[in-house]
């Protein structure tokens, strides 16, 4: 009996070690310390003198260096770049939620030809890269008196949202049952009032993902506002930080300053919507 019982555990099957989720799991790990690596860069910086960075770029500060950042504030008008900044990633956002949910809204409900030739329109936008009209939008700003001002960069954000907005907002909409909407309008609801009291509602993770997209792009925009705000005033953050890189000198200890100032909002609103950016774009994908 207790040989029958040592065969059979001999005979038992082992386990086989599967490969495949280790070499993801190492590749994750790798992708992970890649992408935070220039952050971890970046903070540490941002509490050296210039002459520490350059001698030992690796290595953690000495001592909290913050000189920095009083001449990042000495030297530049770098409250009024915090100013252009945040106006036209407010700005640009509110009037982005206000645009596009009613153009996919309009595309998704009222299915005919011309909405049909509207969305082939907006998703082959997505294909043209902006270096290729640059110099035509720019020249039709000047037209319009737009260049030069915060609102030229603001009315760009928006159109350039819309194509890929659309998409995503349409296919979220393809979930949310029409029954809800009718019977608002049973009630007594306009299509208006229907959409942003019953449907924009049921839409929160599709506009935290587009905020998110949007508002980390426009916070981090570069040349948009070197080319068409005036070059002498203050512009944005990511552009005042780009004034201390020369040809021949750097104060690489400002310009890892102004970055840390910069990266903490984005970092928070990130933070604060991840939840919902992730379901907004897992729910997209499965229902389009």
């Amino acid at each position: 009996m207790a040989t029958q019982t040592v065969q059979a555990t001999n005979t038992a099957p082992k386990k086989k070690i599967k490969i495949a989720p280790i070499v993801c799991f190492i590749v994750t790990v790798l992708l992970a310390v890649l992408f935070v690596y220039p952050v971890y860069f970046a903070v540490i910086s941002a509490f050296k003198s210039n002459g520490e960075i350059l001698k030992a770029p690796l290595a953690f500060p000495t001592e909290m260096y913050l000189q920095n950042f009083k001449d990042l504030f000495a030297k530049t008008d770098f409250f009024t770049a915090i100013w252009h900044t945040v106006f036209l990633t407010v700005v640009s956002e509110v009037l982005i939620i206000l645009v596009v949910p009613l153009s996919a809204y309009a595309i998704e409900r009222h299915n005919s030809k011309a909405t049909k030739f509207v969305y082939a329109y907006f998703t082959a936008g997505m294909m043209i890269p902006f270096h290729l009209y640059m110099f035509p939008l720019f020249k039709e700003m000047k037209v319009f008196h737009i260049y030069g001002t915060l609102w030229g960069p603001v009315i760009c954000y928006i159109a350039g949202s819309v194509a890929f907005g659309t998409l995503l907002y349409t296919s979220f909409l393809k979930g949310v049952p029409i029954d809800i909407e009718e019977a608002a309008k049973i009630d007594g609801c306009t299509e208006f009032k229907a959409f942003w009291r019953v449907v924009f509602p049921l839409l929160g993770p599709c506009t935290a993902s587009l905020v998110v997209l949007n508002g980390l792009g426009i916070w981090n925009d570069f040349l948009m506002p070197y080319l068409a705000l005036p070059s002498n005033q203050a512009k944005t953050i990511t552009v005042a930080v780009y004034s201390f890189v020369g040809q021949y000198t750097a104060r690489w200890d400002i310009v890892f300053a102004g970055t840390l100032i910069s990266l903490v909002p984005a970092l928070i609103i990130y933070v604060s919507l991840q939840k919902y950016f992730v379901k907004g774009i897992m729910s997209g994908a499965a229902k389009g």
